[in-house]
Order: C-alpha cells, then structure tokens, then sequence
C-alpha cells in the first residue's frame, strides 16, 4: 500500500469549504452527556486551525458511539461542539442534521475562518453501509475533503471512503503522522526491528505476526495469548486463556521464525493466581508449568529481563496489546517494565493503539514514546499490512 499521500498543505484551501473528517468518539458521563476526556477533540486542533488559518470554511464531522442508524439524543455531538469551540476559542456553527435542510443551509452560509460540525454520522444508516447517495450529499457541502480520523480508517464507511469519489481527497496532520512512522517503521525500519505483542488472544494477533515475520528481526510474545503458545509447545496451562483451535498456528508461527531467522522469544515464567481478582495472591511459575487450578496473569522477572534486554539493542520498537492483566497492581509489573524500558530507550518507539495506548498512560509513560497511535482497530490493520480505505482512498502525492 502506498503510505506517500497528499495532506492538507498540498492543496489551496483557501476561500474553499472542507469537509474534515474528525475523530470526536469521546467517552461521556453517562449520567450527565458530560465528556470525561477531551484527547480525541484536542488531537485533530493542529489540523482544523491550520484550515481556518488559511482561510477555508470548515465543515467538521464525525461519529460517537454506536447509534446504528437511529437519532439518539444522548449520542448527539452538540457537546462536542461546545467543548471545540472553547479549545478553539471561536463559535462552533451546530448543525441540527447531516445531509438535511439545517447542514445544507449552515454549509451554504460558512464564511472563510468559520466552521460548523455537522451531527452524529452514524445517525444516518447510509453513513457504516457507505451508501453513495449518503455520501455524494455528504460531499455536496463542500470542495476538498480532508481525512483525519486513523481510527476509523480500516472502515469502508460513507464519511471515510466514500466521499473520496466525489471530492480531491488529502490527508489531515494526524493521519500524515501515522503513514509517516508507522508506514516508514514497517517499510523502512531503523534495525534491529523489535516488535512486542501482547493482549487476550492469538486470533486477534495472527495477521500482524503473520506480516511481522516477514520484516521483524525479534517478536517478543506476551499477554493472554503466550500460553495458547506455551500450550502448543507442550507446556501446560492450567486455567490459563487459551485459544485450543490456534495450537497448530502458534507451532506454525515458530517454525516459521525459525526458517526466517527471525528471534521468537516467549515468556520463561509467569505470574499466576487462582482467580481473576485484583486481590488474588501472585505465585511465580515456569512458563511452561502453570498448575492445574492456576491461571496466567503476567510475565515473570526473568522474561521482564529477557524482553527488556531484547527493547535495549532495538532501533526500532513496535508495541502492540499489554504483557499482563495490567489493570490489577499486582500484575501490572510487567507490562510497566517494558513500558519503562521504550521510554529509556534510543530506538524509535511506537505504540500501537487500544490497550497499549492505554497502559502507557496510565503508567505515566506516555510523553516518552516517539509515537502512540490514534487508532486500536485500524493500527493493528496497519501492521497487518492490509490496504485501509479510508488511505487508499486519499490521493497521492
């Protein structure tokens, strides 16, 4: 896939109207509709100031939560139009619809240096099945589209793909800096490549092993999914997650490091506990040898050295899904080492999405890391190396 593509400063906004498609699916009291986290509002500032500086008229949209084609109050942006216009420090034109009567005569109406927000995408049913009548009136309201929404750019959807037919289509600041370091770490990366994968399960992981295989010099596998290896290797479990009908993928992918030369290292030992609790009592065990009774809940000392070691040679580190139940202080230790280990290292760090993303912060390491990705679902696509539409559709450069 092609990560070389057209942005924002490729093209003349100037006097034009912009349709940006933002990531506004910030999390909400649920009690009050009051947002907890402004992150994802604050992330897409850099592009729509840029827009408004040069002059174009802004028409930003986006989705919250997951309406399914029905109009539910609570699910309404106009808070977020509030919060984005104190950040911005200017009015936020609300749009009470879409594509309707109130979009189209706001849309009309924006002058240069303004900008509106058009209601919750996903309130219309055509926005997930990218219906192109849905889309082709999405892009009626303006002259040049602008996608900054990584997390939501593996979805083929009206607001991410589908307008791209109808209008030039560039990519905002946000989703430049991921194609840039994300695509240059898997087609370019600065050696040893180290990549890290953790989280539950295997079957979510298989496509970025399958493809990391092919471009890593080390996996380090951690998290849920390393005793549905261990178990593959003929180690027991106990109650452990485990994926039995992966037992012969997880062989496969060993095998396959091994014919590549690509170093696979899984867990040496393990924390683990008689039951999923934050107060259950953690027992250091091998690997290879959780008992009958007991299940996995993190990676021991000797892997946290072992790993540790392995991030220090790096020049390139990609972390995807945590080394334990992180949640838990009792078993946190080993996802908080590796953490520890990215920030103090020289190589360029990137963490992918979701969990990590999460972890990483709560941990206080967030500011250290070269880069965190916006998106969970979409940066893991990304390793996969799959074609993402909503970057396929953009035009190059």
């Amino acid at each position: 896939m092609n990560y070389n593509k057209k942005t924002v400063r490729d093209v003349d906004v100037k006097g034009k109207k912009v349709l940006c498609r933002c990531d506004f699916n910030v999390p909400q009291d649920k009690a009050t509709g009051a947002i907890t986290d402004d992150q994802r509002i604050v992330a897409a500032l850099p592009t729509l100031r840029y827009l408004l500086e040069q002059g174009a008229a802004v028409i930003a949209c986006s989705h919250l939560g997951k309406p399914k084609g029905e109009w539910k109050q609570s699910l309404s942006l106009a808070p977020v139009a509030q919060r984005l216009g104190q950040l911005l420090g200017q009015e936020v034109i609300f749009a009470q619809d879409i594509v309707g009567e109130d979009a189209q005569g706001k849309a009309a109406g924006l002058q240069p240096g303004q900008i509106m927000l058009l209601e919750n995408l996903r309130f219309d049913p055509g926005e997930e099945k990218n219906d192109p009548a849905f889309a082709k009136a999405l892009a009626s309201l303006a002259d040049i589209y602008v996608s900054d929404a990584f997390g939501t750019v593996h979805r083929a959807h009206a607001s991410t793909a589908g307008v791209a037919a109808y209008l030039p289509a560039v990519s905002g600041f946000l989703i430049q800096k991921e194609l840039e370091i994300m695509g240059g770490a898997i087609a370019h990366p600065k050696r040893p490549l180290v990549a890290i994968l953790g989280g539950a399960k295997v079957s979510s992981k298989i496509g970025v092993i399958h493809n990391l295989l092919d471009v890593a010099d080390t996996i380090l596998i951690g998290g849920g999914m390393a005793y549905t290896f261990a178990k593959a290797l003929g180690g027991s479990v106990g109650t452990s997650l485990l994926e039995e009908d992966r037992l012969d993928y997880c062989r496969e992918m060993v095998d396959k490091a091994k014919a590549k030369g690509v170093e696979f290292l899984l867990p040496v030992d393990t924390l683990c506990a008689a039951q999923f609790s934050a107060d259950a009592q953690p027992e250091l065990v091998d690997a290879m040898a959780i008992p009958d009774g007991r299940m996995g809940m993190d990676i021991g000392p000797k892997t946290i050295a072992r790993f540790t070691q392995a991030v220090q040679g790096a020049g390139t580190v990609i972390w995807n899904g945590p080394m334990g139940v992180f949640e838990f202080p009792a078993f946190a230790e080993g996802t908080r080492a590796l953490a520890r280990a990215l920030a103090e290292s020289e190589a360029i760090t990137i963490v992918g999405g979701g969990d990590s993303a999460a972890a990483v912060a709560q941990l206080g390491y967030a500011d250290r890391m070269t880069h965190i990705s916006t998106g969970g679902g979409a940066s893991l696509e990304f390793l996969e190396g799959k074609e993402l539409p909503g970057v396929a559709c953009l035009l190059d450069k």
